[in-house]
Formats: C-alpha cells, structure tokens, sequence
C-alpha cells in the first residue's frame, strides 16, 4: 500500500514520503513540514486514530485523509472527530484517492486566501495603488523598490507615521517572484505583547489555558509570500527572540508544539522610530537589527517633497470620491498654496485625511490646518515665524483639543499611531514643566 501511494503521488506532489507506523511518521515531522498526512487506521503499533488526536494537540493544522477496510459508522464519526479532513475506504482507486488529495489541497488554499481577504478587508487596504511623485527623492524610491524587489532578503523599511510604509511594502510584493503569494501584514503595535507570539507563530492545543483547538499563526498564512511587521520597534525582548531565530533557522515552532515548521516567505519590517538610535539605547536587539536591515529603506517626509502635493490631491480625489459616492473638488491654486505651506507633521496619511473629509463636507477644509484662523493667509503669516516643530505642536494641541482629549481620535485625524501621539504629548509635558517660558 505504500509503494502504491508512493507511486501515484510522486510525480504529482512537491515532495512524498512514507513511513511505516506512528512513531516513524512522528520522526519525519520533527524535521519536515507536510502540508498533508494520508494515514491509514490499522497500524504496527499506535492506532492512526489514536496518532491523529496527538497530532492535532501537538499543533498539527495540515490536512489528514484516513483510511480503511472497515466500512462501520462509529470508525468514521471518531476519526471526523479526531481532526480527518477526509475519510477513505479501502479498497480505492487511484482516481478516489486524486480526488481526496486535491480536495485537501483546495481546502487548504481557500482557507489561507479567505483569512488574508479579511484581514485585507479589516485594515481597508485591500487595493494596491502604485507611488505618486515625480520629485527626484520619489524617483529615486521607485527606482530602489525595484532593484530590492528581484531579490529575496530581508528589508527594513524607516520613516515617520504616515510616509507610506506600508503601500511601499505593498509595492515591493507586488514586484517580487511572490507576487502570487499572499501579502500579510500586521500592526505589532496594535497587538498586546501577551497575544502578539501567539498572533505570530500559532499555539498547539492545549499550550495554555484556554486553548481548546490549534490555532496557526501569520507565519502560517504569510508562506509562500510576504510578511509586513509594521511598528517593529514596538515588540517585546521575548518576541524580538523569538523573531531573531525564526529569521537564522528559517523555521518556527508554534507555542506549544513540538513540531518544528520550515518557512518560505520574505519578511518586511518597518518602523517609525530609528531602530539604530533604539539599538543604542537597548531598546531593540543589536542581532536581530542587523537581521531586518540587509536591506534598508527610509521614506522621506511630505515637508521633503511637496511639490508632489498637487499630484497626491489629484490622485486621491480620483480614488476617494467614487468611494464616498460624491463629486472631486476643484482645488484652486491659493488652496495648493496653503497646503504647501503647511508641515504635515502626518505625512501623506494627514493630507489623505483631510481630502476624505473635505470631500464629505463638500469644499476643501484647510480651516482643519489652521485652527481658529478663517482667514489662512493671515495664519500663515503669523506662523512664518515659527520653526516646523512648534507648528507641529500647536497643530496637534488643536487637534486634541477640538475632539476633547480623544487621543484615538485624534491619532486617527492625525494620520498616526495613537503610540506615537501619546510619546510627542508626554515629550512637550516634560519640556514644558522644565521650561514653564517655552510654552
């Protein structure tokens, strides 16, 4: 029997192997990762049932067909309870058991493509859309997403909230030989550091209380494409290990498992804080920095290119609008005016907020930018004076104080992370307190 499964499935699947009982089987999964088990009940030994069970609460998430002689109903119900995918009777056909692999196959496939669908959906960044500017800073970007995108290392993307990290990413997925892969990102700053290694590499059952069924993790759901740890610099020691050495081994090992699982995906890491200035002050690993940036990227501000502005309003007046249902602005040439004049403490996140609510408000609301001023030549003018850290400040400061303190919503009008707000207010409290005639 299995020379025959040997031989029919070889010239069909990657890789095929076999093994004669339990414990010979348990063997291979200690050093290999299989995407599906063909496991036949009646074995030397430990039943292919009772292996089964154990499998799945060492973490086992691969398909399994079982097979059989014996055609009674209590065998099937306990082997579709033990974790089967599929159950087979003996004697088959080759057709019969085509059948029941491909079904695994597709399966398997469905339910990876379905989990990277909602998390595209949730994050709401389901459509790629290419780099806008024609700035030489933004040319010379494109140029390098392009020569990193052929290769298949490990980048580390630098730059402040809101300069496009992650559409860059995107970008460079999209260029690769993984294009057909799947793209998945996460936010380690929206995780807790208790659920973010669990989110990360998956848990077998059992591995802590509460863990009634295996659980795989992005790593699983990233394989054969790319994997985007956005705001790296906010991972904790244990999980900064943890990465470091599923980065040198090229494997991991769900919590909990004893399984070990081989990887093949790329891994992009970005981050708004300069992980080398992190490095000095002990924050983040020195090893596991020199891992992320064999190839590095740092994104330049929207104060550094604003003569892209113009093109970035165009471009998404045309793709926000038919979104909210309504007509673009015309915007006028004073209004560009305005808009260059401003930091943009937000970046290209901040500039996309804006024009999605100038759209819903039916006209272009600069008055956002300049709180309490009507007249913006005149904030302008008044404002000519100050350097772009305190205008950042006192934007922020207005922006917070227009939403009544809601530091969630106003990280989301900002276009940055709520972490980010929180370290700039704590870093002007600590300025103001040591410098009462700064304020």
């Amino acid at each position: 029997m299995l020379n025959f499964l040997v031989k029919t499935l070889a010239p069909r699947c990657h890789f095929v192997m076999s093994a004669g009982s339990a414990e010979e089987g348990s063997e291979w999964l200690r050093s290999h990762h299989f995407d599906l088990i063909i496991l036949d009940i009646s074995l030397p030994g430990q039943s292919g049932v009772s292996w089964l069970k154990e499998l799945r609460e060492q973490g086992f998430a691969g398909e399994v067909v079982l097979i059989t002689a014996f055609a009674d109903l209590d065998t099937a119900i306990e082997s579709l309870r033990a974790g089967a995918s599929d159950f087979i009777l003996k004697p088959f056909r080759v057709p019969q058991i085509l059948n029941a692999v491909k079904q695994c196959h597709e399966r398997a496939r469905l339910r990876k493509e379905n989990y990277v669908l909602r998390r595209a959906d949730a994050s709401g960044r389901r459509h790629r859309a290419g780099l806008v500017g024609e700035t030489p800073v933004m040319k010379a970007l494109r140029a390098a997403i392009e020569r990193v995108a052929s290769v298949d290392s490990t980048i580390l993307l630098q730059g402040e909230s809101g300069t496009g990290k992650e559409l860059v990413a995107r970008e460079i997925h999209a260029l690769s030989s993984r294009s057909a892969g799947p793209f998945v990102p996460i936010n380690c700053a929206a995780v807790s550091p208790e659920s973010l290694e669990i989110e990360l590499f998956g848990h077998a059952r059992g591995a802590f209380a509460g863990a009634t069924r295996a659980r795989e993790g992005l790593f699983h759901y990233a394989q054969g494409g790319t994997l985007f740890l956005d705001e790296i610099a906010e991972l904790a020691a244990p999980v900064q290990a943890a990465l470091l050495r599923a980065i040198e081994e090229l494997a991991i090992r769900p919590l909990g498992s004893s399984q070990t699982v081989p990887l093949n995906l790329r891994i992009i890491a970005a981050s708004n804080r300069n992980l080398k200035e992190e490095v000095a002050a002990a924050r983040f690993r020195k090893d596991l920095y020199f891992r992320l940036q064999v190839v590095e990227l740092t994104l330049p501000p929207l104060r550094e290119h604003k003569e892209d502005i113009p093109a970035l309003v165009r471009h998404f007046m045309e793709r926000l609008a038919p979104t909210l249902r309504v007509e673009p602005l015309s915007i006028s040439e004073q209004e560009l005016s305005y808009l260059a004049q401003y930091s943009w403490p937000g970046n290209v996140r901040e500039l996309r907020n804006l024009l999605e609510r100038s759209l819903i408000l039916g006209a272009l609301n600069v008055s956002a930018l300049y709180p309490g001023n009507s007249a913006y030549g005149t904030a302008l003018k008044s404002r000519d004076s100050l350097d772009l850290a305190t205008l950042e400040k006192h934007h922020i400061l207005s922006v917070l104080e227009s939403v009544q303190g809601d530091k969630s919503r106003a990280a989301e009008i900002l276009g940055v992370s709520r972490r980010t707000l929180e370290r700039r207010v704590t870093e002007w409290a600590a300025t103001d307190a040591a410098h009462p005639e700064r304020r």
